[in-house]
């Protein structure tokens, strides 16, 4: 598995102050750094603690790469959605003042370059979840680039909301399902990262019963589907009174690996 040279806002928070030795050093060498921003002025410019009294800013311009409008300059709610966020930057300048330039801009750039020049299907990267809607959730990548998790990507396990199985600040990795470099957009999955059903099934014997969760029942009432696991479903016959998202507790009639398929009885 790749892992990703960019890391999403937020992912791994350093405890330590930045120095003014370290932030002076990255202006030639390019590091990626990161902090907290305190303040959205006026003209929409970012201020952020570097600590040790040091105060880094970000101006307007300088804030996204990705989200901009037809100006070229990121919309204001877009600048006042940073406060107490944490950001990554590169370090631009010093100004007459001793505040540092920063530019969150150019570490989005650098993100854009990654997805078209470097970015492969099949790669696993970090990221965190964004956003969440009915159809999927949004998850940030690095440098402010968001890709697409579809609901059906998420488990093998049909779910019918992805707050059932993520949560909005969660860290996770994904793979990369597909990417459109035209319109520099990426789409995600998850359920790869959970096993195959070999690997599943292993910790299952015929004979046992085990507690797991009813999913999906068919419309001809033949039987409903129980997650065993996130990537491990089986049948068990249909049952009055079984609910979706309830705890049930089934016997393992038949494990059938040719098939991958687990016959199920509702104890």
């Amino acid at each position: 598995m790749e892992y990703q040279r960019f890391m999403p806002e937020g992912w791994q928070i350093s405890e330590v102050d930045l120095s003014k030795e370290q932030l002076t050093s990255a202006i030639s060498t390019g590091e990626i750094l990161q902090a907290k921003v305190n303040k959205c002025d006026s003209n929409y410019n970012l201020y952020v603690d570097l600590g040790n009294s040091l105060i880094g800013v970000i101006p307007r311009e300088e804030v996204e790469a990705v989200n901009i409008d037809e100006t070229g300059f990121p919309k204001p709610n877009i600048c006042m959605s940073k406060v107490n966020k944490f950001v990554q930057f590169k370090v631009k300048d010093v100004d007459s003042r001793n505040n540092f330039i920063l530019s969150r801009r150019a570490v989005g750039e650098d993100a854009l370059n990654w997805i078209t020049n470097e970015l492969q299907e099949g790669m696993v990267v970090n990221g965190i979840v964004k956003s969440m809607q009915p159809y999927g959730v949004f998850v940030e990548i690095g440098g402010g680039i968001v890709g697409l998790l579809h609901i059906e990507d998420i488990s093998v396990a049909r779910i019918k909301t992805p707050a059932e199985r993520l949560k909005i600040g969660q860290k996770i990795n994904v793979m990369i399902k597909c990417i459109d470099k035209k319109l520099e957009r990426v789409i995600l999955t998850y359920k790869e990262l959970l096993g195959t059903w070999e690997d599943n099934v292993k910790d299952f014997c015929e004979g046992e019963t085990v507690t797991g969760i009813a999913r999906e029942t068919e419309k001809s009432k033949n039987g409903i589907f129980v997650e065993l696991k996130p990537n491990l479903v089986g049948m068990a016959e249909y049952k009055d009174g079984i609910e979706y998202g309830q705890n049930v507790d089934v016997y393992i009639k038949k494990i059938i690996p040719d098939k991958k398929k687990i016959k199920l009885l509702f104890v």
